[in-house]
Parts: C-alpha cells; sequence; structure tokens
C-alpha cells in the first residue's frame, strides 16, 4: 500500500502542504534550553536504544525538492490511513507509553514513531525528523514530528493528512527532540504565546 502512495503522491502533485500565511517568513522553529524528556519517550529510548543513538554536530535541514514532498506527503496519508486511533489505556492499560504501532493500532505518538522510522529508513536524516510535543486549543497534549527544510519547519500530524509549515498549524508548542542528540529535548520558542507551557508526557 505504501508503494501504491507513494506512485499516487507522485500524480496528484504538491497540493497537500501549505505555508499558510508566513509563507514570506523563514519557518523555522527556534529552541532554547534544555527540556525534560516526556517520560513515554525515556522508556521508549531505554528499551529501542537504536532508535535514539543520532546524533549530530548540525542538525541536518532537508533541502526540499517537490520529489521529498511528495514523499513525505506519501508517508503521512499511509500511516494515517493504516494505524488505528487507540489510547494508551486502552492498548496497555497505563496512561502513557511510547512504542511503534506493531499492532496496527496507536495514539499520536505512535503515528509520530513509525513515520520518524519509515523517513529515515528511506534516507532522510535523523536530526532532521523531530518528535514535538505541542498543546492543543482544548489544553491537551499532542505529539507530531517536526520536518526541518529550507522551505520551513513542516509537521506532519494524525489529525490531518495536509502537511503545514509549524506557524500555521493550530497549536501551540511546548519541546521538541534534540537534533543534536535524539535522547534530549529543548523548549520551543512560540511567539503566539505568553508563557512556555508544560506537559507532563
Amino acid at each position: 500500500m505504501l508503494k501504491k502512495l507513494l506512485t499516487l503522491s507522485l500524480a496528484i502533485g504538491i497540493s497537500l502542504f501549505s505555508l499558510g500565511s508566513h509563507a514570506g517568513g523563514t519557518g523555522e522553529m527556534h529552541v532554547r534550553g534544555n527540556a525534560a524528556a516526556p517520560k513515554g519517550h525515556a522508556s521508549f529510548c531505554h528499551h529501542n536504544s537504536e532508535a535514539c543513538d543520532a546524533r549530530a554536530a548540525i542538525p541536518s535541514k532537508v533541502v526540499l525538492t517537490d520529489q521529498l514532498l511528495k514523499e513525505l506527503n506519501a508517508i503521512n496519508i499511509y500511516f494515517n490511513s493504516t494505524i488505528k486511533p487507540r489510547d494508551d489505556k486502552k492498548l496497555f492499560a497505563v496512561s502513557e507509553h511510547w512504542t511503534y504501532a506493531t499492532s496496527g493500532a496507536g495514539d499520536c505518538e505512535e503515528y509520530v514513531l513509525e513515520k520518524q522510522r519509515r523517513l529515515i529508513e528511506l534516507g532522510w536524516p535523523p536530526s532532521a525528523l523531530l518528535i514535538t510535543v505541542v498543546r492543543e486549543r482544548s489544553g491537551g497534549g499532542h505529539a507530531v514530528l517536526t520536518v526541518r527544510t529550507d522551505k520551513g519547519d513542516l509537521i506532519l500530524d494524525n489529525q490531518t493528512n495536509k502537511i503545514h509549515e509549524w506557524r500555521s498549524t493550530p497549536y501551540r508548542f511546548v519541546k521538541r527532540q534534540s537534533g543534536e542528540n535524539a535522547r534530549e529535548w529543548n523548549f520551543v520558542l512560540d511567539a503566539r504565546r505568553m508563557a512556555v507551557a508544560f506537559i507532563a508526557m
């Protein structure tokens, strides 16, 4: 099915991408300071060390060609359509558990981890594929995948098949996986809010 989606993406072009009202800006997400890693991610790294060993003296920024954008669209659509949404309490009988969607179901973290893993397998640099914690309008915590590109930092989200530049999303950005060390996290400087919000995830 993934191969079919990659082929379909080539046919439909880049219509599933939006810079929104910020098309004139750099679109780069700025971070500062060390943030505590989400408990679920720390546990995930403990059990999947190979997925968290990436290091980069200078984090990568992908030169986003039309071909790569089509590939990004295909991956986003594929996992959004094949993973069944299930919360951790139903799947694992705990409130928070990060893992790959081996059962074919999961919540936002499972979508993010699968997209990150598949893009790395396709040759995308790990330091440009960063798990990011945001706050929804409802106040709840949510995880998305930030893809660092020369066109801005783009967001892959299980709640939409459309890829947006991060400032065009409805979220408040809290913290992001470090591009220098996959086990570490940084706070996101989100100018659209007055103070950093803390989410225990």
